[in-house]
């Protein structure tokens, strides 16, 4: 304990924030090892978070520093930051994690806000503290006031301009700020979208237009009915701007009225937005509803390699599995089928029951599952007997170190680069010992009788026929890598061997002729 006593960590953050103004990261280690080498410390270990704010404990060098300070082997005893606020700026965070170290054994200390470790030292430190939330909490409402205080007076806040609009600087007294102008060409583009949408064209239909005159989307990529919903919805398009709609600190959202030039009347608008409406209550196109889907997120389209969504018409009562590509940009956009969502189900299901579910093929499973599990306990107990010795040999070469320094045949400052190597190979290999023999422990499992394996299939055939959701797709996951699936059959891909075959081909599935919208 002598040792760790003068053994330091240190603890270097900036913020994201532009208005961080507390010194870079070179600047704080740089004056923190001076400090540690005026005070006599032995810095052992650095750790710096960079573009993390201190108002939250979740940055990933903070969470190391703390997680290895709560270990019994830790390798120091204090922790030196630039202020305390590069530790925490949340008063609350700072008491818990104080503490927790102080249980530990360990110390924070800021080299600029020098306190002592007494009760009246730790009333100076948490003064210290809260001040700094404060100034943190402050800035914080400083920030949000003043750009609230520019989206009220139609100022564009956002990174982005919306598509039809570009942005333009503008002088407001000594600085510059930004608004939006209308994009004459993007402009067109979003007249005769909301156009379209009035003559009862639906979103696919309008994307698929878009595509064959050759005109770009707001990302520059293919137009698809969300990028035509995102345009149809948003109320710029009239002039009015809104800002704030997600407030941290639960402010009503600024509207501003005429903040930019309209593209579409309000009537317009408001006549669009109905339309919307109807064809959402109505459910008069098919509409992805990915819950409700047995095969979906492992059911592939053979043609463009699109997963295959779940979506229903006539107010779900008929459903479908249909290439996403079809689903969203309209029939021709890939050769893809609409296939029955009951009947392709119901082939998949009988499938693995006639091939999986069989006494025969379960015993060949947990056989090869057997013959893994023991080639890899193999290689773990190899590895597990590499990392003892290793261990061992660490463990004499720090006993030689340490009986050097106590018959003063050399300085700990002399051996200390070597004492740090050392501990941290030794921590290494004492991590991976610990994976090892948990992989161990998990590794072995007995060949079932016949009599179990009979009476585990017959189980898991009344899952697939009697139980829940969730626990029918659960089971489907287990076995089935994906399914791609080409005009009338699909291609199963197993997560191990079925009947000597990774690959199996079903068929006949049943194709459904429907347009969509």
């Amino acid at each position: 304990m002598e040792n760790i006593a003068k053994t330091v960590a240190i603890y270097a953050r900036v913020s994201s924030d532009k208005q961080d103004v507390d010194l870079s990261i070179s600047a704080q280690l740089k004056a923190i090892r001076a400090f540690a080498t005026r005070c006599g410390y032995l810095v052992v270990r650095e750790f710096v978070d960079e573009a993390e704010t201190g108002r939250t404990t979740a940055r990933p060098a903070f969470r190391e520093m703390i997680s290895l300070a709560r270990n019994p082997q830790k390798s120091f005893g204090t922790i030196l930051v630039w202020k305390y606020s590069r530790f925490a700026r949340n008063r609350e965070d700072s008491i818990v994690y104080k503490a927790m170290l102080r249980k530990n054994g360990v110390q924070v200390i800021s080299i600029n806000e020098p306190t002592e470790d007494t009760p009246t030292g730790r009333l100076m430190e948490a003064i210290i503290e809260s001040l700094d939330e404060f100034y943190s909490d402050n800035l914080g409402e400083e920030v949000t006031r003043g750009l609230r205080e520019s989206a009220s007076r139609g100022f564009y806040l956002s990174a982005r301009p919306p598509y039809g609009y570009h942005k333009i600087r503008i002088k407001d007294g000594d600085k510059e700020r930004t608004k939006l102008e209308v994009d004459a060409d993007q402009s067109a583009v979003i007249t005769s979208i909301f156009n379209d949408v009035l003559s009862g064209k639906g979103m696919v239909q309008i994307a698929k237009q878009l595509n064959e005159k050759g005109i770009a989307s707001p990302k520059n990529k293919k137009w698809g009915k969300t990028s035509i919903r995102v345009i149809v919805s948003n109320e710029a398009y009239t002039g009015t701007i809104i800002w704030g709609r997600n407030s941290k600190r639960g402010l009503e959202p600024i509207r501003v009225d005429n903040a930019c030039p309209s593209i579409v009347e309000r009537s317009v608008f408001d006549k669009v937005q109905q339309i919307m409406q109807e064809r959402t209550f109505d459910v008069i196109h098919p509409r992805r509803i990915s819950g409700r889907y047995l095969l979906s997120g492992m059911t592939f389209c053979g043609f463009c390699g699109k997963a295959l969504t779940g979506t229903e018409a006539k107010s779900g009562k008929f459903s479908y599995y249909v290439c996403g590509t079809v689903n969203k940009k309209g029939s021709g956009s890939c050769q893809a089928h609409y296939h029955s969502c009951a009947k392709f189900e119901e082939t998949v299901i009988r499938k693995i029951k006639d091939n999986i579910l069989t006494e025969e093929n379960l015993t060949h499973l947990v056989e090869l599952m057997n013959q893994d599990m023991d080639g890899s306990s193999i290689q773990y107990q190899d590895e597990q007997k590499t990392i003892i010795d290793e261990l061992g040999d660490t463990n004499r070469r720090l006993e030689r170190l340490y009986d050097a320094i106590e018959t003063n045949n050399v300085t700990f400052a002399d051996l200390a680069p070597r004492i740090h190597d050392l501990k941290a190979r030794h921590d290494k290999l004492n991590e991976r010992k610990l994976q090892v023999d948990a992989l161990l422990s998990d590794r072995r499992v007995a060949l079932a009788s016949p009599e179990i394996l009979k009476r585990y299939a017959n189980e898991m055939r009344k899952v697939l026929e009697l139980s829940e959701f969730t626990e029918k797709k659960a089971f489907l996951r287990s076995f089935i890598e994906k399914i791609r699936v080409m005009d009338d059959y699909g291609i199963i891909t197993y997560k191990a061997p079925v009947n000597g075959l990774l690959e199996e081909r079903i068929g006949v599935l049943p194709i459904e002729q429907y347009g969509g919208w």
